[in-house]
């Protein structure tokens, strides 16, 4: 683990659980008000929760009205979990990597509802992704080397 991610870790951990969704809900909810990051009918009224696995980060989210909102904190187990390394969650925003190339590694897990997990990974696999998005993600993946052996 790199110095910056040790850092990360640690400051992660001792967020609240709401202040750690933030960055991942603002992001989602500013695409999705630009147009470029429909949710489909049916992720409406399910809970989400991505791991970055090396890094033990851990966020949570929720669909309703087609917006996305932070939460639930409650404990309770989510509709659907993707736990992946930071740098396979980076390779799939930037679009150099599908969450079939991902999965069949064994580098993205998913885990709850079947179907609605096809239905996340089908949106995902279809959402345009901007230039400079797919820059980002591809600048921000230098902070993450791949393992050896990889």
């Amino acid at each position: 683990m790199t110095t910056l991610q040790s850092l990360m870790t640690r400051v992660h951990r001792h967020m609240p659980a709401p202040l750690r969704a933030a960055p991942l809900v603002v992001g989602l909810e500013a695409m999705r008000r630009a147009g470029r990051l429909e949710p489909p009918a049916a992720l409406d009224g399910r809970t989400f929760s991505l791991t970055v696995d090396d890094m033990g980060l851990e966020v949570r989210f929720h669909c309703a009205n087609g917006r996305f909102l932070p939460g639930p904190f409650d404990g309770r187990e989510t509709d659907l979990t993707l736990r992946a390394a930071a740098l396979s969650y980076l390779q799939l925003i930037g679009g150099d990597a599908d969450t079939d190339t991902l999965f069949f590694q064994r580098r993205l897990s998913i885990r709850g509802d079947t179907a609605l997990g096809l239905e996340v990974k089908y949106w995902l696999d279809a959402a345009p992704r901007p230039a400079w998005l797919e820059s980002l993600a591809q600048r921000l993946s230098l902070l993450f080397p791949q393992p050896r052996g990889a």
